[in-house]
């Protein structure tokens, strides 16, 4: 019978900053999450909604799972380039390559090694990475990667939060690797809500319609005008609520922390007159292999009107006021495109 020692050196093995066990269990932040459903603020993230039962129990998720296996990776948290002339910002973790795709390759290796270590052939292990509905950050912690903080990540203490979350749900009975649960990584400390433009952050709680995280990747229709000038120079994304975080501020400890080569930078902004001419072959061709293409054409170059209209309120750029003022005007462009724009 595969144990936990066992299963985190494997996960060690297959590349993981972090890897823990703990038990499968109906969440303790059921009623939390059904009230944040209620007001609203999950804004159009439709499918949270949906399979509510899944996401609070795993044992309905994969029935007959007993223990969820929870790994980390670490991707970019030194320090951010200066941001380029009439560019855009792109939060840290779709710099590099896609998460998805990079986590769940070689969790379905762990799953095959572990399959081989389990003599009895029996059991089932079932890889996650954001897509299935179960509450990665909630086991994270209770399996010991780190404690959750007031702005709602996982805080590996004194090392940060640039992590991505998987797991594997398992019917294998496995011991939890840690026992602490709940832990206060913040203390009195509230930077990432003082600094959160929108205000979407209350202690463990964020109201995603108001996150620009969510404004600039989830949200698929017009975005209030309201936003414009809380949104700045974010063109996909946001960081700065991890950026204030003093867990994440440069230290010896965070500079020797291991990082997964593949989140690698390969871009850190995009030119917001490129991003504005964009053709549909152009958005893929830029995305390939990206957490970004979740973005769709439309999307990304609203985004892209509203950091040009920002950066006007600073600064005169002829070309770029002149594409604005085009687009409000092309009855053929797209509407929320065309919206912003006006």
């Amino acid at each position: 019978m595969v144990n936990s020692e066992q299963v985190v050196a494997v996960c060690r093995e297959h590349g993981f900053a972090l890897a823990g066990v703990t038990d499968a269990r109906e969440s303790s932040r059921s009623t939390e999450f059904e009230q944040w459903l209620h007001a609203g603020k999950h804004g159009e993230m439709d499918w949270l909604a949906k399979n509510v039962s899944l996401r609070i129990n795993p044992t309905k998720f994969v029935p007959g799972a007993v223990s969820v296996i929870c790994v980390a990776d670490r991707y970019g948290g030194s320090e951010d380039p200066a941001l380029a002339p009439r560019h855009g910002k792109i939060a840290r973790y779709a710099r590099g390559g896609d998460y998805h795709k990079v986590m769940k390759k070689r969790l379905h290796k762990v799953c095959d090694a572990l399959r081989e270590l389990d003599e009895s052939q029996e059991h089932v292990f079932r890889t996650c990475v954001d897509t299935a509905p179960i509450f990665e950050r909630e086991f994270a912690a209770a399996a010991g990667l780190g404690a959750i903080g007031k702005n709602t990540l996982l805080i590996d203490q004194s090392v940060g939060s640039w992590l991505m979350l998987g797991a594997i749900v398992t019917s294998a009975p496995l011991a939890p690797t840690s026992h602490e649960v709940d832990v206060d990584p913040c203390g009195s400390c509230t930077r990432c809500i003082d600094a959160c433009p929108t205000g979407a952050i209350t202690p463990w709680s964020v109201d995603a319609s108001a996150c620009i995280s969510y404004l600039t990747i989830e949200h698929r229709t017009a975005i209030d005008p309201k936003w414009f000038s809380d949104i700045g120079e974010w063109i996909f994304g946001c960081d700065i609520c991890q950026e204030v975080c003093p867990h994440n501020q440069q230290t010896e400890k965070t500079k020797s922390a291991e990082i997964d080569s593949a989140y690698e930078s390969k871009m850190s902004s995009l030119d917001v007159l490129d991003v504005l001419n964009w053709t549909e072959d152009d958005r893929r061709k830029v995305f390939q292999g990206s957490a970004m293409k979740r973005a769709k054409l439309d999307m990304i170059r609203r985004n892209a009107v509203i950091v040009a209209r920002n950066q006007l309120m600073k600064c005169e750029d002829v070309l770029l006021r002149e594409k604005i003022i085009s687009i409000s005007k092309d009855e053929h462009e797209s509407e929320i495109v065309r919206a912003a724009a006006r």
